[in-house]
């Protein structure tokens, strides 16, 4: 078991629900092809990998230290995963990159536009269209008005045909439908955020105000000290952020439709929301109203993020929602692997899971 599940399964063990939720939390450990029922072939499929953080450096650390980074064979690793997709008998129907898809470290060597290129190059290289996600890192290279005029701004590129609504301003927050029955949501985790903000504009003194009201380093990317009672304060750094409630707004009008329709959402982020499937320095800062938001629409089944290169899962039982974390490429050693493809039927998603990535089954039943 993960550190997720255990946590879900002690949560449980006394309910008389507590083997079905077992069995719904587990991470596969055999092929989705060898499960029972699932010969027949999906209505579609589609790839999904986070946390690329590419950059021409040698191997690192993390911002503690602790943790070793490999930042030149984070592009073999992408090629992996390309080439897999690439040569699949059944080929994705579109890529989902979580985020922080290059490093803050190309900054300082003025490399951001060549390292960002060097990474489209090998998405490029196949025509599975590349859904992106921006992570703080888009944010350490580039500004908001700059990645709203770039190639990771999907709504410009992709040509599949998007939701008609979208939430006003310079959000970077669109809907899809890759199939009937089917809607996909990206979000905008840093609308509300220290990042890619001119430090003179309202919102970033609001998103000032905020982490300050819980975070007193002088260095706001170092996480509060906390007890273990307030551990979710952790979440008040710099490189986390939240959703706006124009955001917030939008989203519940999207799942409101879905609802209608009787669609199945699967909402895609790069920051978690749930405290159960990550670390809780990796949270949105806003992430229970997110949560109290997603209570009220059924049609959401998944939400999916990054961040936490460690991953993470959780069964959100009282929600049916499965709370997915997908582990960081950057943190993945050469021997390895970190993606995975997801097949979708009408009554579940089976994400096949590549090295790091843990194969799993999303029950909607």
């Amino acid at each position: 078991m993960t550190r997720s599940s255990t946590v879900a399964w002690l949560r449980y063990v006394n309910t008389g629900n507590w083997l079905l939720h077992f069995i719904r939390t587990r991470p596969c450990s055999f092929p989705a092809s060898t499960t029972t029922n699932m010969s027949a072939d999906p209505l579609f499929t589609f790839g999904v990998i986070a946390d690329i953080q590419y950059a021409d450096l040698d191997d690192g650390f993390n911002f503690t230290r602790t943790r070793k980074r490999y930042y030149r064979n984070s592009l073999q690793l992408l090629r992996n995963a390309r080439d897999h997709w690439s040569e699949a008998p059944v080929q994705p129907e579109f890529v989902l990159q979580l985020g922080d898809i290059i490093d803050g470290f190309n900054t300082q060597q003025h490399a951001s536009r060549s390292a960002l290129d060097t990474v489209l190059r090998e998405f490029g290289s196949s025509p599975v269209e590349v859904h992106h996600v921006w992570g703080n890192h888009e944010f350490y290279n580039f500004t908001r008005g700059e990645l709203l005029c770039s190639e990771l701004n999907s709504t410009l590129h992709v040509q599949r045909r998007l939701g008609e609504s979208r939430p006003g301003g310079d959000i970077y927050a669109y809907s899809f439908s890759p199939y009937p029955g089917f809607c996909f949501i990206v979000l905008d985790a840093y609308d509300m955020s220290l990042l890619g903000l001119d430090q003179d504009s309202e919102q970033y003194q609001r998103a000032l105000k905020l982490i300050q009201k819980y975070n007193g380093n002088q260095d706001l990317n170092q996480p509060p000290t906390t007890t273990m009672s307030h551990r979710l304060l952790q979440r008040f750094t710099k490189f986390n952020g939240g959703f706006s409630q124009e955001q917030l707004d939008w989203l519940d009008s999207v799942l409101s439709c879905a609802d209608d329709k009787q669609e199945k959402v699967t909402i895609v982020s790069h920051l978690p929301v749930h405290p159960d499937s990550t670390d809780p320095v990796c949270l949105a800062w806003n992430h229970s109203i997110l949560l109290q938001l997603i209570q009220k629409h059924p049609s959401v089944v998944l939400f999916m993020a990054g961040h936490d290169h460690d991953g993470g899962y959780h069964y959100d039982w009282q929600n049916h929602v499965h709370h997915l974390t997908l582990e960081g490429v950057i943190e993945t050693p050469p021997d390895s692997n970190a993606f995975g493809t997801v097949s979708v039927y009408q009554d579940r998603m089976v994400l096949t899971g590549h090295g790091r990535t843990a194969s799993r089954v999303f029950d909607f039943s």
